[in-house]
């Protein structure tokens, strides 16, 4: 079955790199799956009222980072997670993990992505990213800003262009998505959430390898106060 893909919001700059970072930003969200097909080449340029000639450029694209498969006769569609990530997430699945260790690898992994999502991101990548930092407020429910928050770490992650380092992050989220979740249920602290989500991507964008890595280790020490606290 071939997937609808919801319509592209325009703005000035590279019509490219904004095809690619509204797709990406699909497949983080999980709007579009491993195994959907996108609409025919064709289809899909109309649809996103672009030339097709831009959406090669960004299908190009978002191949090289192994986010979707294309087969001549078979269309375009969205990848599993690649191999060698995939063993290692069902390898770190089974593991029963304590939630300080899960912790600590958050602590060791997440500042090591921002550095490198600042010395690697793509145009589609910040404009990924902005787009989540615009839809992000204080005044959303707890459940939204929670999604959205990790949307932002995701999309980071592939910003850091290492599949293996978009497993642990998926694995850590999802170890650590209880401490998370207080951070989100009040005001201030969405609020804090989305100033440190500021702050890491104006490094990236600034392509300030230690100054990202730095806002992140910020990040992670206000949130897992808060959540202390919070307990």
């Amino acid at each position: 079955m071939t997937a609808s893909i919801p319509p592209l919001r325009r703005r000035v700059g590279s019509v490219s790199a904004e095809v690619a970072a509204h797709l990406e930003g699909l497949i983080t969200s999980g709007e579009l799956r491993a195994g959907d097909r996108l609409p025919p080449e064709r289809e899909l340029a109309a649809a996103m009222n672009v030339s097709r000639s831009s959406l090669r450029q960004a299908m190009f694209e978002l191949e090289s980072k192994k986010l979707i498969e294309r087969r001549q006769g078979r269309g375009s569609t969205v990848t599993e997670a690649a191999r060698h990530a995939g063993n290692l997430a069902d390898g770190l699945g089974e593991l029963d993990i304590e939630l300080g260790y899960a912790l600590e690898l958050r602590d060791l992994v997440e500042p090591r992505i921002a550095q490198l999502a600042a010395l690697r991101a793509v145009d589609s990548n910040l404009l990924a990213l902005e787009r989540v930092l615009v839809r992000s407020s204080e005044t959303l429910t707890p459940a939204a800003s929670l999604r959205l928050d990790i949307e932002f770490h995701t999309l980071l992650a592939h910003a850091a262009q290492n599949p293996l380092l978009v497993t642990l992050c998926a694995m850590t989220t999802e170890w650590t998505r209880n401490t998370r979740t207080l951070s989100h249920r009040t005001r201030p602290g969405r609020r804090l959430s989305l100033d440190g989500h500021h702050r890491i991507y104006a490094a990236v964008t600034g392509h300030d390898g230690p100054g990202a890595a730095a806002a992140m280790q910020q990040h992670l020490r206000e949130v897992r106060e808060l959540s202390g606290s919070l307990r």
